[in-house]
């Protein structure tokens, strides 16, 4: 397979309005907090609003980084401390002992800590059916060690109502780097082999019911109950679409910071973190080629603790609830049968670059790929098998490049097209429950995602 010595440089500036792409080629990498010093995290847990697309906004109680911006261990820099949906995303490193101080600073009822897969010690606060729980105004620390690598979901648990805290949002992701994990020169998702990765991307699905969201605005919080529950909103990452397509920390929605638009280029190997932190099951459908499922809940799919062999590849997970699942997806357009770069000569993306270069080299390896443009060499030059329809007879969308060519773009009418300017193929990635498209019953919307493969030398964040 491909490794990550992929062209690197500064090629094109163009930016499409809705897509989060920058002019750095890097490798992708799940956006989260890291622990003060290695070993602290300092969270807090108060009530927001949270934007939807149609223009309205729900009450949610949410956890937020008391760290940001106060330290270096912060990735984005920019003092981002508001309470947000889903919870920051944790990233610890496999081995090290870990400080969770939970500050209630709002939330009306006892807010606590789990986390799947862990035993926490906590202290300070108050007695709770499973833990300790912070009242508002006080602090519960929970302490552990991360002592297995994988994805793990985290939550808040009122013993006296379960599952509202979930609901109401109080609910994010965990991440452990294996033993030996290096950014750039050894990326695996676990010490096991088959698990390493070029790109890197988390789905966070969940689920709500507005009813129980208003309410607790007025704050009837004996009026939840499990049976009475009927999800109506469906999210990836905490947003629906369209503004999951929208880049991370984006000011329209300053508490959903984390957009849910994975991107590649051909032969990388994407690590997809797909994780379920909701009530209900989730059937999330992944267009372009199969995945390799490689572990779930934080333990490798290994007959002999060596090498990631016993999961299946599938094109759909059957998410259940609180269930982490890590998949390999990878995309070549091998045997498709026509040459992905369009015909001799064809030059990938004239319109936004000066240096521009032919990829297509019809040279094979001993994998039958071009080991720079990740062509199946054995359908170089081949025509693609159909005439397209002209432009007056296409209906345009905005992801329409004008061409069916990687890299390529084509000539479209005045106010068509315009959110694709590096000829990149967008793959659906949506749940396969037909309601779950929709939010308040209107489509499209809901858990309605994409991954975009761009041509190997355009860059992305």
């Amino acid at each position: 397979m491909k490794t990550q010595n992929k062209l690197k440089g500064l090629h094109c500036l163009a930016l499409a309005l809705l897509l989060p792409w920058t002019a750095v080629l890097a490798d992708h990498e799940v956006r989260g907090i890291y622990p003060d010093g290695g070993t602290t995290f300092n969270l807090y847990a108060y009530p927001f609003y949270m934007n939807l697309p149609e223009g309205s906004s729900l009450y949610m109680w949410g956890f937020g980084d008391m760290n940001a911006g106060a330290n270096a261990s912060h990735p984005e820099g920019d003092g981002y401390n508001l309470p947000q949906y889903p919870a920051p995303t944790l990233i610890v490193d496999q081995g090290s002992d870990i400080t969770i101080n939970l500050t209630n600073f709002g939330v009306p009822d006892p807010v606590s800590l789990v986390i799947a897969g862990h035993q926490l010690t906590a202290s300070g606060g108050s007695a709770g059916l499973v833990t300790n729980a912070a009242n508002p105004n006080e602090t519960v620390s929970y302490t552990f060690t991360a002592s297995e690598p994988g994805t793990y979901v985290y939550h808040s648990l009122n013993g006296a109502n379960p599952g509202l805290h979930a609901e109401m949002g109080l609910q994010g992701v965990m991440i452990v780097r294996p033993a030996g994990f290096d950014q750039v020169a050894n990326r695996v998702a676990y010490e096991e082999s088959g698990t390493g990765y070029d790109q890197e991307f988390l789905y966070l699905l969940t689920e709500i019911d507005p009813e129980i969201h208003f309410q607790m605005e007025r704050g009837h919080r004996n009026h939840f109950t499990n049976s009475d529950r009927y999800a109506k909103i469906w999210f990836v990452n905490g947003r629906v679409f369209p503004d999951l397509f929208q880049g991370n920390y984006n000011g329209l929605f300053p508490h959903q910071p984390y957009q849910a638009l994975a991107m590649t280029h051909p032969g990388d190997r994407v690590l997809v973190r797909e994780v379920n932190a909701g009530h209900d099951s989730h059937p999330f459908h992944h267009h372009g080629e199969n995945l390799r499922f490689v572990a779930r809940d934080g333990r490798v799919m290994s007959s002999d603790g060596l090498t990631a062999d016993l999961g299946r590849s599938d094109n759909t997970l059957n998410s259940a609830p609180k269930q982490s699942v890590d998949m390999i997806w990878t995309w070549t357009g091998k045997d498709l049968n026509w040459d992905i770069y369009g015909p001799e000569g064809n030059v990938a993306h004239p319109a936004c670059c000066t240096d521009a270069v032919d990829n297509r080299t019809g040279a094979a390896g001993p994998d039958g790929y071009d080991d720079a443009s990740w062509e199946w060499v054995a359908d170089h030059g081949k025509p693609l098998p159909v005439t397209l329809p002209g432009v007056q007879d296409l209906t345009l969308g905005g992801w329409w490049s004008g061409s069916p060519f990687l890299g390529d773009v084509g000539a479209l009418p005045p106010g068509e097209g315009g959110l694709n300017p590096f000829g990149g193929y967008f793959l659906v990635w949506h749940s396969h429950a037909e309601k779950e498209l929709t939010t308040f019953d209107i489509f499209p919307g809901g858990s309605l995602s994409a991954v975009v493969v761009l041509p190997p030398d355009v860059a992305f964040d």
